[in-house]
């Protein structure tokens, strides 16, 4: 057991100064004073001077590599198990983008089965950006039903010249697949949704919300700040009981062009009266992060990174004014709660021991406990790797 004591807890609701303690995987009390009768099986942690958090919950990972939009040699590099621990990401979602011929559903499960294996929570999508959706089993339902690790379908590209260009109806066929799938296995069933840079914006999944009975809130639109524009769509689309979702991985290139920063985006929807429980921000780790002329040429392309999701919390707060309980609940129990995640992303009796330690003033990472297990102290990574 492990017992913190007199941390500045963030549930991610601000609950004071608690003590903490752990027992295997699992949180197994939360007092104002815990007072065991023998310390031989308890290593007691002095948090008097650091915040406890939930552990962080990236909702959109590219953890086999992503890219390829310039030729073999711009394939991005898959994620490594020390780039989410040291970025305080203890659960994550594993997700194909434009490539699915040389990226394989199969390479994804075998990585999130290898990084389940190395300390963290791992879950994916199946399916891609391009309709019809590749599939291990034959069908997006049986995905969804019979292999424990998907949870949904993603990222699913729309507003985009990589898309397949969806019509209403393939799109709203999918979702039904992923929805009823997800009612029937205890999953959210949830569909990730690509949106690019093309003057569409959320035009689709109006159309599809308006024409069919599938709820609005089955979509999980990402990249939100990618423009004004598409923001002010999404802003409008979270009103109406969507959730939307902010890239932290970006480029001064890409913001030059017109995107927001996540943390200012988070803090723009916020003052906009869009509840916390409908923002999220993911970092989309070890996607390219391309950009493209007027005519879809690839001109400049970089990788996106699983730290950034840290970093732009830590901006919300720090450049934004964001309270600090709201700024972590967009990266641990708004994304653990619409993925339907119950035992991720807050602090609480009977969930998963994921803990982050924070240094009050700087909100640096101090600590990283993975499902009660000790993954970082001082900047170094504890759990043992084979590469």
């Amino acid at each position: 057991m492990k017992l913190f004591k007199n941390a500045q807890v963030y549930a991610p609701s601000p609950l004071g100064r608690k003590d903490v303690l752990i027992g295997g995987t699992k949180i197994i009390g939360i007092e104002d004073s815990i007072e065991l009768d023998s310390n031989n099986l308890i290593e007691t942690i002095d948090a008097s001077d650091l915040i406890l958090t939930p552990g962080f919950v990236d909702s959109l990972v590219h953890i086999t590599g992503g890219g390829g939009e310039g030729g073999y040699a711009t394939r991005t590099p898959e994620m490594h198990v020390n780039d989410a621990i040291k970025g305080g990401v203890t659960t994550l979602v594993g997700v194909l983008g434009t490539d699915a011929q040389t990226r394989s559903l199969e390479n994804l499960l075998a990585k999130a089965y290898a990084l389940e294996a190395q300390g963290l929570s791992v879950f994916c999508y199946t399916g891609s950006y391009h309709y019809p959706m590749v599939t291990i089993t034959q069908s997006i339902k049986h995905d969804i039903m019979l292999i424990d690790k998907f949870i949904g379908v993603g990222e699913v590209a729309i507003a985009d010249h990589r898309s397949s260009q969806l019509s209403v109806h393939e799109l709203a066929r999918l979702t039904s697949e992923a929805r009823v799938a997800g009612m029937l296995a205890g999953k959210a069933g949830i569909v990730s949704i690509h949106v690019g840079d093309e003057p569409a914006k959320l035009t689709l999944l109006n159309q599809v919300i308006a024409e069919s009975d599938i709820p609005i809130a089955q979509y999980y639109p990402t990249h939100i700040n990618r423009s004004e524009a598409l923001f002010k769509a999404g802003v409008e689309f979270a009103k109406r009981g969507g959730v939307i979702d902010f890239t932290t991985s970006t480029t001064a290139q890409i913001i030059a062009q017109g995107e927001i920063p996540a943390a200012k985006a988070l803090a723009l929807a916020l003052n906009a009266n869009v509840p916390i429980s409908q923002l999220t921000m993911s970092s989309d780790g070890n996607a390219s992060l391309p950009v493209f002329d007027s005519k879809g040429k690839l001109v400049n392309l970089q990788v996106g990174a699983v730290s950034s999701l840290h970093l732009a919390m830590v901006d919300a707060v720090k450049l934004h004014k964001v309270p600090l309980e709201l700024a972590l609940a967009a990266v641990t129990q708004s994304p653990a709660t619409i993925l339907n995640l119950h035992h991720k992303g807050v602090i609480a009796k009977g969930v998963d021991a994921d803990i982050n330690l924070l240094h009050a003033e700087s909100l640096n990472i101090h600590s990283v406990y993975a499902k009660g297990k000790h993954a970082l102290a001082a900047g170094e990574v504890l759990f043992s790797t084979p590469f």
